[in-house]
């Protein structure tokens, strides 16, 4: 039986820095390995761990080519729960911009908002009801 223990979520962005500053200074996570500079970075939150890597890098690293023109599309949510969906989006809404403002959701038990990172990766942030 194969054991895979996950450890952390890597989003493969074509914007890095914009996503780095946008993690450790809007989001305010605590940065634990690489810079605005490296190219790849891992960020800490609770017990979590998200790292960020410039795509064409990892594109390379694939033996494939890269393309900045590659379709736009959801594949990956980061999901974040939050004491109060109202507060952090009162608290965020200056910072980002939201796709949806907080909404119940009352089928899936939850309050939730979403917005996206400057590479477009789909972010919620939920509370339960």
């Amino acid at each position: 039986m194969l054991l895979l223990e996950f450890t952390h979520t890597r989003l493969l962005v074509d914007n890095y820095r914009e996503c780095f500053l946008f993690y450790r200074d809007v989001l305010g996570f605590e940065v634990t390995w690489g810079d605005e500079n490296s190219n790849y970075a891992d960020f800490k939150f609770n017990s979590a761990t998200l790292g960020v890597f410039d795509r064409k890098q990892m594109v390379e690293a694939l033996g494939e080519n890269y393309t900045s023109n590659a379709e736009q599309v959801d594949r990956t949510a980061l999901i974040f729960k939050v004491k109060n969906v109202e507060e952090t989006y009162q608290e965020l809404n200056s910072r980002v911009k939201f796709i949806t403002t907080p909404t119940d959701q009352k089928e899936w038990g939850i309050k939730v908002a979403h917005f996206r990172d400057p590479a477009g990766s789909l972010i919620e942030i939920y509370e339960k009801i």
